[in-house]
């Protein structure tokens, strides 16, 4: 792998772990584009780069999420409850999701996934913030059924789902913001485990994958970006308890339609 490619996954890593920490995401809609474009540069065809992108970035996501988590948890801010419950829901859900990935091609679900992206970045911006006296739900039924369908989309779009679970518990489930971003985390760190084997296993066989690849997983690009991003996980979490919770939902919500207006091809 050149020198550019190493460096640009080390400073992917970098700008990963800080958002992962700060708003509750898995970085997958970072890691992403990165490895694709990577993958591509150095050969390889467009469906099994982005194929290897989706693996590579849940498998990054898994320590850079566990990381974030540790740091919440030991802030009080992790309802483990929910998030256990959600996560092994979503764990499912992603090894279907991943399942079907290996098999559709990618760019319509980009497209669906960019609309629903930003569709809840503007709910989120226009509704109604969460009153102090609101108890969050505490509804294992619910979350199940919300987790399921967040866990296919990682599984299918190689992204940790914090990015739709978080307006989920904030908007639907009344998590304060702080407490969403935190258990958010450690859903992603479960949930990541289901889309990791499905790409791995659907994988397993296919001819030509880069050097030091299992699956569609390759380990060297893995390894780049998650001895930067684990480290700035704490820094992320850290700061995010620093930060108004009033001003942490509007970095989210920028971040929301960044991410959708990047799957609409916005930025190329």
């Amino acid at each position: 792998m050149a020198l550019v490619y190493i460096i640009t996954l080390l400073a992917t890593g970098i700008g990963v772990g800080f958002a992962s920490g700060l708003l509750g995401l898995g970085g997958g809609f970072i890691m992403t584009p990165v490895q694709y474009w990577i993958f591509t540069a150095m050969g390889v065809p467009t469906d099994m780069a982005i194929k290897l992108a989706f693996g590579t970035s849940l498998l990054a996501i898994l320590p850079t999420a566990a990381s974030g988590t540790w740091r919440h948890h030991r802030m009080g801010a992790v309802w483990w409850r929910a998030a256990i419950i959600m996560g092994c829901s979503g764990l499912a859900g992603g090894f279907a999701g991943a399942t079907l990935a290996t098999h559709l091609p990618g760019e319509g679900l980009k497209i669906a996934f960019g609309v629903a992206t930003l569709a809840a970045g503007i709910r989120m911006l226009i509704a109604t913030p969460v009153g102090v006296e609101d108890e969050p739900e505490d509804k294992p039924w619910l979350w199940v059924a919300w987790a399921v369908p967040v866990g296919i989309v990682t599984g299918l779009l190689g992204i940790g789902g914090g990015v739709l679970m978080v307006p989920v518990m904030v908007l639907v489930l009344k998590f304060k913001m702080h407490r969403a971003v935190a258990t958010s985390l450690a859903f992603i760190m479960i949930a990541s485990v289901g889309g990791i084997v499905g790409y791995i296993v659907n994988g397993l066989g296919v001819p030509n994958l880069p050097p030091y690849s299992i699956g569609y997983v390759n380990l060297l690009s893995w390894a780049l970006l998650a001895v930067t991003s684990v480290g700035m996980a704490q820094v992320g979490a850290i700061t995010a308890h620093r930060l108004p919770a009033r001003q942490l939902r509007y970095v989210f919500v920028g971040v929301m339609f960044y991410v959708g207006l990047r799957m609409l091809g916005a930025f190329g």
